[in-house]
């Protein structure tokens, strides 16, 4: 069957946070202490509200630190929670100031050739204020961020979405990712063809296909 759309994830798909294996923003390590947790307390409290915070559950950031503070019945800074969330939406805005010219001439590719575009990004949202003033902006016809619709890769009602929204089947349809959150094992039970991202993020393995640069994209729709 022909392949008629494409649909992408976004950090270390599109964009990476990382230069040369390190993060392109140095976080400050002292930055949970004005909340009055240590780095190690905070890790924890965040990662275990990772699945609530990707399908927004917690709208904001500021609710998150707001139910981490109560939890730890902790005051609620208001001043140093602002200061983090101004942080952090600096921090995210970062790798969209440098996409690579291969993966916009990529997806410029597929879109003169008639193939429809998809992304769908396990997101909250100061991860992606700045997307909408992005070169990516314009090149997807259609943009799932989890947070909005209340699911997240892997679940596979989220890649349905996608290709209802695109007006294609599953089967018409691929899906390119690094791999995180499980996405490619998701996008194969929702009946894409799953392909593995391996241009940024090598560190996760998987048994589908690895794509080793944006522009195999091209390589195996013939394109």
């Amino acid at each position: 069957m022909r392949v008629r759309a494409a649909i992408f994830d976004l950090y270390e798909t599109l964009i990476t946070e990382f230069s040369d294996g390190k993060r392109i923003f140095r976080r400050q390590q002292d930055d949970p202490d004005r909340l009055g947790l240590s780095q190690d307390e905070f890790k924890r409290e965040w990662r275990a509200r990772q699945e609530r915070r990707m399908n927004g559950s917690f709208p904001t950031f500021h609710a998150v630190i707001r139910d981490i503070l109560e939890q730890r019945s902790l005051s609620y800074p208001h001043e140093h929670v602002e200061q983090l969330y101004r942080a952090r939406v600096e921090e995210k805005g970062l790798p969209f100031q440098s996409i690579r010219s291969d993966i916009l001439e990529m997806l410029d590719l597929l879109k003169k050739r008639g193939i429809k575009l998809g992304l769908i990004s396990n997101c909250t949202e100061e991860e992606v204020i700045h997307f909408g003033r992005s070169p990516l902006a314009s090149c997807f016809d259609e943009v799932i961020f989890s947070y909005e619709v209340g699911m997240a890769k892997p679940q596979k009602e989220i890649y349905l979405m996608a290709c209802e929204r695109l007006g294609v089947t599953p089967e018409e349809s691929i899906f390119v990712g690094d791999g995180g959150s499980d996405e490619l094992r998701g996008a194969r039970d929702a009946g894409l063809q799953p392909y593995h991202a391996y241009w940024f993020n090598t560190y996760i393995e998987s048994g589908f296909r690895k794509l080793h640069a944006p522009l195999e994209v091209r390589d195996i729709l013939g394109l």
